[in-house]
């Protein structure tokens, strides 16, 4: 399997870095930082913590910039006390788009490989700046036996602050072709933002109403890298939220990722989309390390232990999570007192799931040990402590509209202008409401930014998800017979849509 890397950082990081790296005099110049690995199932990204300046004997600049010796080896010093690995970084002055490596740059970075990773115990990374559209490259560099020493190339590198900025290396993944059913999105935002969007490796956690939807969604926007979790089935109590599962899914005890996959396939815009599903729970070891190949995530839980969980990797691995929710408030004699429903993005910056009220960390250990599922502690607890049940199809749908509203926000930008904050709607007055939460002064998640595989373990053993897992596996013969039958009518169906 191949191993992908790749760089993020916050924007505070990126400033700090521009600052040293580009020059009024229009030279080049180069410097230090330090990073953390963030290790996923197939990709290793480096999260760039901080900056280790240069001082006026740690490199000459002649034009080009040469790096010193002792420079790299007081770096790699700072890097080891911190737990970090290192970063050479340098500059292309009038450069654009992802730079290829000159013999120079190579020669330099290679020299130096061994001996950071001989000091910090992680490979050395090298990045470069191309100044004129603020385009970043980067690759790993791994130490083979001997004196061997190769690097990886970076698919992509990720700045994290009003917007998600990704620069990407084209020559490992190509922009993709558009499609002529993609004329009126592209009319929204261009080709060069499409293509942007298109090669985001996106996740969505939960595969309910609002998940369903928004998958569906993405995938007719013309996203090519889509992955949908869930280990929930689907039952006939779903169905008047889960737009697209039918009451033949809900017979055949088919998992809600099932109905995700078929309909995001169905409404695929792209030449070759790569949707894939996983029944993992985003609270299992395995269903985390596989968030963190992803360049985006959408949280669409409602329970406490996942939430905290995609809480936590948003600021330990500058992975942003879009979340949100929706809270319907019933007349005890029969009506609506209001229902209300909020969209936010989860990132260093803005204000985590606690410190907005989205979040009780009070709650999270009850989840973890299963009582929430559990008929004895749900009959005998107070109705605050236990999440929240109500939601219709006609309300719900509001959710993955404030989310994609986010989405579109934080990526596109419209008019300049990137994520707006913690947003709320009240249906009782039809109100928007710019929420002005702010980081807690105690906040536990938030100073935890960019640690990556230090970060506080908050996974274990998810039984639900193993029950309901075994529950669709586990099905008599007659169902299997079934839902083989239904596999086959599907694809044929699926053939006949993308057939020419």
């Amino acid at each position: 399997m191949t191993r992908h890397v790749s760089v993020a950082m916050t924007i505070k990081v990126e400033q700090e870095l521009l600052d040293l790296l580009i020059r009024p005099d229009g030279q080049e110049d180069l410097c230090l930082a330090t990073y953390r690995p963030s290790t996923g199932s197939t990709r290793t990204t480096a999260l760039i913590s901080s900056v280790i300046p240069p001082t006026s004997d740690d490199r000459r600049v002649h034009g080009n910039a040469t790096v010193m010796g002792r420079y790299v080896s007081r770096g790699a010093e700072i890097a080891r006390k911190e737990n970090c690995g290192l970063v050479l970084l340098h500059s292309h002055p009038g450069g654009s788009q992802w730079q290829p490596m000159s013999a120079l740059d190579q020669e330099a970075e290679a020299s130096y490989a061994n001996l950071a990773r001989e000091i910090t115990g992680l490979s050395l990374v090298g990045m470069t700046l191309a100044t004129e559209d603020t385009t970043w490259s980067a690759r790993h560099w791994d130490t083979g036996t001997g004196r061997e020493i190769d690097c990886t190339h970076a698919d992509n590198v990720r700045v994290i602050g009003d917007r998600l900025a990704v620069s990407w290396n084209n020559a490992l993944i190509p922009p993709p072709q558009t499609t002529h059913s993609q004329l009126r999105t592209i009319s929204a935002w261009g080709e060069r933002c499409q293509a942007d969007l298109a090669r985001r490796r996106v996740l969505v956690v939960g595969a309910g109403s609002v998940g369903l939807d928004l998958a569906v969604r993405l995938a007719a926007s013309g996203l090519c890298r889509i992955t949908v979790m869930d280990f929930d089935i689907v039952e006939i109590h779903n169905l008047d939220r889960l737009i697209g599962a039918t009451p033949r899914d809900a017979r055949l005890i088919r998992p809600k990722i099932h109905v995700a996959l078929r309909q995001a396939t169905t409404a695929a815009t792209a030449d070759n989309p790569n949707i894939e599903v996983s029944a993992l729970s985003i609270c299992e070891p395995e269903g985390l390390q596989l968030a963190l190949d992803h360049d985006l995530i959408f949280s669409c839980v409602d329970r406490p232990w996942p939430r905290s969980v995609l809480n936590s990797l948003a600021y330990t691995d500058l992975i942003p999570v879009i979340d949100g929710g929706i809270a319907i408030d019933p007349l005890e004699s029969g009506g609506m007192r209001n229902a209300t429903w909020r969209s936010h993005v989860i990132r260093p910056g803005r204000p985590c799931m606690r410190c907005n009220r989205q979040l009780d960390l009070a709650k999270v250990i009850p989840d973890m040990k299963g009582l929430l599922d559990d008929p004895s502690y749900i009959a005998n607890a107070e109705a605050s402590a236990l999440p929240s049940t109500q939601n219709v199809a006609t309300l719900s749908v509001n959710v993955p509209a404030g989310l994609l509203a986010q989405y579109v926000s934080f990526s596109v930008a419209p008019a300049g202008f990137g994520d707006p904050g913690p947003l709320q709607y009240c249906l009782s007055t039809h109100t928007l409401d710019h929420l002005q939460d702010k980081i807690g002064t105690y906040c536990p998640v938030e100073p935890q930014e960019a640690v990556g595989d230090l970060r506080l373990d908050l996974t274990g053993r998810h039984l639900r998800a193993e029950q309901q897992r075994q529950k669709a596996k586990s099905v008599e013969v007659p169902i299997r017979l079934l839902r083989w039958l239904d596999n086959r009518v599907q694809k044929l169906h699926s053939w006949l849509d993308h057939t020419n």
